[in-house]
């Protein structure tokens, strides 16, 4: 199907921030957005988390951008209005949208819940729709959602610091629960503790498992200690302190998406332990055999959840009072807060107050 212009036969004027080159730099963008068909629903954007992956978007770093590119997938947003044969929302509620809105429903992943593995999920920001038009994210005034890829939002969550949980939240959520790292007295390695990290290190231990973050820097010591209240603190540079915790965690979550050596971690799990990256290093990582055969260990990877399991992660987060930590920008800050993503300079996401400072 022909691609269609960010303007062409779509009745529903919008507005945001979109990048236009490789040079990532994101300025005002009038667009449209299509009619609210009769299992959509509309909603006037709140709150975006800025995310790692949007960064690699708006600078083409995986060359499968096409601009214009509006970011943004973490979405929180309140309810304008809903087709005729909407069912889970009405005016006035909140909503949440995370990395996909839209799948096949047909191929085995989408019959089991997990159109996140479906071969045509299509992406919130950066992909292609059903119609052949590009999808435009969270960084604008309002958004139309089938609302089958929509998320009740418990009256409880915040907007602006629960928005993260809608990709980091469940990135981690849904590993944790798959590779039955969630039972009570589990000992669990969370590596990195950065947007994810911070977040998975919350969920495990809401879900009663014992903590230990795993980093390269001891400046994160006190960080994961006192403020997030991790068990324990191992510095993956000292072979003392890697030695001493040697066959120690039934599953580490490894969020790093920089190079990183695998086999120190791998030497951290118990008997039939299991290594989950969840992180997106550039470049193919160097996987040791022999360790995984002599302790009948796993090496898996998990991307973000389905639908169920995605809504079941807000509830459980919304009884658990779990959000990420975050430093709420306006609109026009964006760019800087793009630079200082790159260079690792927030603690631990950023979080775009797109209702009171996106104008026009």
């Amino acid at each position: 199907m022909a691609e269609k212009s960010h303007q062409e036969g779509y009745p529903t004027k919008a507005f945001g921030w979109a990048a236009r080159d490789q040079s990532g730099v994101l300025s005002p963008f009038n667009f449209s957005r299509r009619a609210t068909g009769e299992k959509d629903v509309a909603f006037k954007v709140l709150f975006c988390g800025v995310c790692h992956t949007d960064l690699h978007m708006i600078k083409n770093e995986w060359g499968v951008s096409s601009y214009p590119v509006v970011p943004g997938h973490e979405i929180m947003g309140q309810v304008t209005a809903v087709g005729s044969k909407v069912e889970k929302f009405k005016v006035g509620d909140k909503v949440g949208v995370g990395y996909m809105v839209g799948s096949c429903h047909s191929c085995d992943s989408c019959h089991n819940d997990l159109e996140n593995y479906c071969p045509e999920m299509i992406l919130t920001s950066g992909g292609k729709y059903h119609d052949g038009t590009t999808t435009y994210g969270g960084f604008s005034d309002i958004m139309v959602a089938d609302e089958h890829y929509a998320v009740r939002i418990p009256e409880n969550l915040p907007l602006d610091s629960g928005a993260p949980l809608l990709c980091a939240g469940i990135t981690v959520y849904s590993p944790l629960r798959f590779y039955g790292l969630d039972k009570p007295g589990m000992h669990v390695g969370v590596v990195g503790l950065g947007g994810l990290g911070h977040v998975a290190v919350k969920f495990a231990k809401a879900m009663g498992v014992k903590v230990t973050v795993i980093s390269t820097s001891l400046k994160k010591k006190e960080e994961a200690l006192e403020h997030l209240g991790a068990h324990s603190f191992l510095v993956s540079r000292d072979p003392d302190q890697m030695q001493a915790a040697i066959g120690t965690m039934d599953g580490i979550i490894d969020t790093v998406s920089a190079a990183h050596p695998l086999f120190p971690l791998i030497g951290l799990l118990k008997t039939q332990g299991k290594l989950v990256l969840v992180g997106a290093p550039p470049k193919p990582l160097e996987l040791p055999v022999f360790p995984l055969i002599m302790g009948r260990k796993i090496v898996g990877g998990s991307s973000i959840g389905g639908m169920k399991e995605t809504q079941e992660m807000i509830d459980f987060a919304a009884e658990n009072n779990i959000t990420a930590d975050v430093e709420v920008i306006p609109m026009d800050y964006v760019n800087t807060a793009f630079e200082r993503l790159a260079r690792a300079d927030v603690r631990y996401r950023f979080v775009i107050d797109v209702g009171n400072t996106l104008k026009i």
